[in-house]
Parts: structure tokens; C-alpha cells; sequence
């Protein structure tokens, strides 16, 4: 499983890849607005930090807005996705993007039907919110487990991108239903490396050590 970090903080990214964990970006327009600094300045110098995909978000909702700003998005680095939301005009921007061979994000699924939709237009990725469909009393794991099974049915290369990812739990379901990527906030990943034992673990290994003899010659 590809892990994309969920921010657009510049010394969140350079901390976190450090350790060789984030193998993408992805941000949206409340991430960037975080930052006080402009949305393309931004969006460029993450780039040159991290070599795999960046997510950029279109703002505008109309298929002519959506592919003017995609298209100047993706001229900004050659390692962009465009990010397109699921509505009519997103599929109709995504199916137009794709034949000119740009990268696209669709963002905002809910459902194996919008995910399918987007895979046959032409979308490089798809991000279905396991949180936000938690918030509503459904199961986001169990669709992320369906998404999987019908792209795999039918042979689709669009990879899936689990997203509001909230908890251990929410990642590791996520990998085990098949999921090809998890978009993380930074916030969240040091839960996902620490455990109490580890911590009681190292902890009971320093203080053993202490009554080892420390023998100089």
C-alpha cells in the first residue's frame, strides 16, 4: 500500500519523508488555505520535494472552469494530478483530461456507482471518504472492499485512494480491503508507529541493560 500525506505544511512533508513513508501528496482547497501562502507557490514547492503525485484541487464546477484550471495546473509540475470532484461536469472534465493525458484525482465518491463512473471516464485515481461515510451511519471499509472488487472485475487500472482515513483502525482495514493507496494526515501518522508495548518494551530493555556488566579493558 502507497501512503500519500494529507497536508500542504512544507516541514510536515520534509519530516514525514524522511523516514520514507510518503509516496504522494494530496491536498484540497482547506488544506491549502492552512498555509497563508498561494495556492501555486505551494503546490510547486511540494513538488520538488516529493518525486511521486501531487493532488491539486479545481475549484471551479463547470466542465469549461475545471479543464482551463487543469489544465494550467498540470503545466506546473510534471508530477500533478489534477483533483476533479464527482459531479456530471467532473466526469465530462476527466473523460477530456484523460485523452489529453492528464493525471486526475475524483474526489468526493461515495459509492461503488460514482466510482465506477469515474474509472470509466478515464480518472488515474478515485477517492472514496471512509470517514465521512462512517459519519452517516455506513460502512466506508465495505466500500472500499466493493470499489476494489468491481474495478478488479472489469479490469480497470484506476487506482483507489482511500481517504478521511481517521484512525489505525480505518488504515488497516483499508490495506486489507485491497485499497491501493491511503491519503494520511500528518496528525495521524505517529499513531500508527508507536504502541504502548514498544514504548514499555524499550523502556525494559534500557533498564535491563543498566545491570549488565560494563566491562573496559
Amino acid at each position: 500500500m502507497k501512503f500519500f500525506l494529507d497536508t500542504a505544511n512544507l516541514e510536515e512533508i520534509k519530516r514525514i519523508n524522511r523516514l520514507g513513508l510518503v509516496d504522494g501528496i494530496t491536498t484540497n482547497p482547506t488544506i491549502i488555505s492552512k498555509e497563508n501562502r498561494g495556492f501555486k507557490e505551494v503546490i510547486k514547492e511540494i513538488c520538488t520535494l516529493v518525486e511521486g503525485p501531487v493532488s491539486a484541487e479545481v475549484i471551479g464546477l463547470s466542465v469549461d472552469e475545471m479543464l482551463s484550471e487543469a489544465r494550467d495546473i498540470a503545466t506546473w509540475a510534471p508530477n500533478i494530478v489534477v483533483k476533479i470532484p464527482m459531479t456530471e461536469e467532473g466526469l465530462e472534465a476527466v473523460s477530456q483530461l484523460s485523452q489529453e493525458g492528464i493525471k486526475t484525482n475524483v474526489t468526493l465518491i461515495f459509492s461503488v456507482a460514482q466510482g465506477l463512473m469515474a474509472a470509466k471516464a478515464g480518472a488515474t485515481y478515485v477517492s472514496p471518504f471512509v470517514g465521512r461515510i462512517d459519519d452517516i451511519g455506513e460502512d466506508g471499509i465495505e466500500l472500499i472492499h466493493h470499489l476494489k472488487k468491481t474495478l478488479r472485475i472489469y479490469d480497470f487500472t484506476t487506482e483507489i485512494i482511500a481517504a478521511s482515513i481517521r484512525s489505525i483502525n480505518h488504515l488497516e482495514k483499508a490495506a486489507l480491503g485491497g485499497a491501493d493507496i491511503a491519503t494520511i494526515p500528518g496528525t495521524l501518522l505517529p499513531k500508527l508507529w508507536t504502541h504502548p508495548l514498544t514504548d514499555n518494551g524499550i523502556q525494559q530493555f534500557l533498564s535491563d541493560w543498566e545491570k549488565v556488566p560494563q566491562i573496559t579493558k
